[in-house]
């Protein structure tokens, strides 16, 4: 990477070590630098990078120790989704269920001419994911989007 990500997203899960392994094999991220807390049991800091871009994961820490965020599942859901863009947006979608992660949106053809489809991670976090199959002009998409919810 020839420059630092200027945004960097940090997810704060329940097990940063299974998390890693979850991203690394439904994502294909490549693992970076983690750091265990004192107690050699929770994740302080991880990194997982993407087309070159970091994502950092760390466990949640109570603000006694020092956290101030939370799990989805502490604050009861998420009010975030991360996009990621693939080639193969069904294949990645089948690699997350495989691996724990619940269906929300099943992948399917859109109007924004993508295959498309959200699934919320074993951690709690809301991922979309997008594979783009043609680009269209705002005019295009904007008479797709009409006829799309027409039918619904």
């Amino acid at each position: 990477m020839s420059r630092e990500d200027q945004f960097v997203p940090h997810l704060i899960v329940s097990d940063g070590l299974a998390a890693l392994k979850f991203y690394q094999e439904v994502l294909g991220a490549t693992e970076g630098h983690q750091m265990m807390a004192p107690d050699g049991k929770r994740l302080m800091h991880g990194e997982i990078e993407l087309e070159g871009h970091k994502i950092f994961v760390s466990d949640e820490f109570t603000s006694a120790e020092g956290g101030n965020c939370q799990t989805p599942q502490t604050l009861g859901g998420s009010c975030v989704r991360i996009m990621f863009m693939t080639d193969d947006a069904d294949a990645v979608v089948e690699r997350a269920v495989a691996r724990g992660a619940r269906v929300l949106m099943p992948v399917q053809d859109m109007f924004w001419g993508a295959r498309y489809g959200q699934f919320v991670d074993p951690f709690g976090h809301h991922w979309g994911v997008n594979q783009q199959l043609k680009q269209q002009t705002p005019e295009e998409t904007e008479k797709a989007a009409e006829q799309f919810f027409a039918k619904r």
